[in-house]
């Protein structure tokens, strides 16, 4: 599983190299490069766990997914690294002879076509990794809740979510791209006086990716608002232990015994609603 992992790490600084303006990407496959560069931080954050697990003790499904994100990292990385060299070649056409002014317009046409073929590669290789993603979705649970056995002791599951938390967001490969790319999306054409409300999803199959990813957004633009907090939030969650977290969050001395507080889900909707009033918050 390592050299699944170090495939995808070899991978994720040429996708940020791809989205360089020198090297003209059409509209729709530079939109799905920045697609897929997130969709593989949060696949090699995945491939990270599932390579600390002995090999015996993965599932067939598993080592099957691992295998099919190896292949496609190559294609990727060969798609990449050859419209890379053509740019670069096209960069470099030669001094300006009557030899070369003659052969330019034939190696233009042939260069083109190349070029339209490697981009068809690239496209073609963002569609099957992304396929590959909604494919393997079903396979969340396994690598979120991984029961591992060592030395004949079962360790306890943990909910992903929890140590998501407390993962350094500089183990992820790619991540400062990624988080970035969403801050921008989150801050572009703000205008403060409306303080309009946003809402971004950050989508992926199970693993601690995700959280990561968000929490590392939230940590980079926190300062710039009045208040802020981050919470998560399981499939069934407890909706009034939330509200008081969100609330200890935002005011730690105010409500520093919150928990002790038997106020029902509205009531807890009215102060948190009531605290906000006039407040920039992320």
């Amino acid at each position: 599983m390592e050299v699944t992992a170090g495939a995808m790490r070899a991978l994720l600084p040429k996708l940020a190299k791809l989205l360089k303006d020198e090297y003209n990407l059409e509209k729709h496959v530079r939109e799905g490069v920045k697609s897929l560069e997130i969709e593989l931080t949060m696949m090699h954050a995945a491939l990270r766990k599932v390579a600390e697990v002995p090999l015996d003790q993965l599932d067939d499904q598993v080592k099957i997914w691992a295998s099919k994100v190896r292949e496609i990292s190559y294609d990727m990385e060969d798609a990449g690294d050859a419209f890379m060299v053509r740019v670069e070649d096209d960069s470099h056409s030669g001094p300006s002879t009557f030899k070369n002014r003659v052969k330019r317009p034939i190696k233009k046409i042939s260069k083109l076509f190349r070029k339209a073929k490697e981009l068809h590669q690239i496209a073609d290789a963002i569609k099957e990794a992304q396929a590959l993603a909604q494919q393997m979705a079903g396979l969340r649970e396994r690598y979120s809740g991984l029961e591992l056995q060592n030395s004949g002791m079962v360790t306890s599951t943990i909910d992903p979510r929890l140590t998501a938390l407390y993962i350094d967001a500089t183990d992820l490969v790619g991540i400062d791209h990624a988080r970035e790319e969403l801050i921008k999306t989150l801050t572009e054409g703000e205008d403060s006086s409306k303080q309009q409300l946003k809402i971004i999803s950050i989508v992926g199959f199970g693993g601690p990716g995700k959280t990561t990813l968000a929490r590392a957004v939230h940590e980079k633009i926190e300062a710039q608002f009045d208040c802020s907090a981050f919470v998560s939030v399981s499939r069934n969650p407890d909706v009034r232990m939330i509200f008081k977290k969100m609330l200890h969050q935002l005011d730690k001395v105010k409500y520093a015994n919150i928990n002790e507080s038997s106020r029902d889900e509205i009531q807890l909707i009215d102060e948190l609603r009531e605290f906000l009033q006039d407040k920039r918050y992320p």
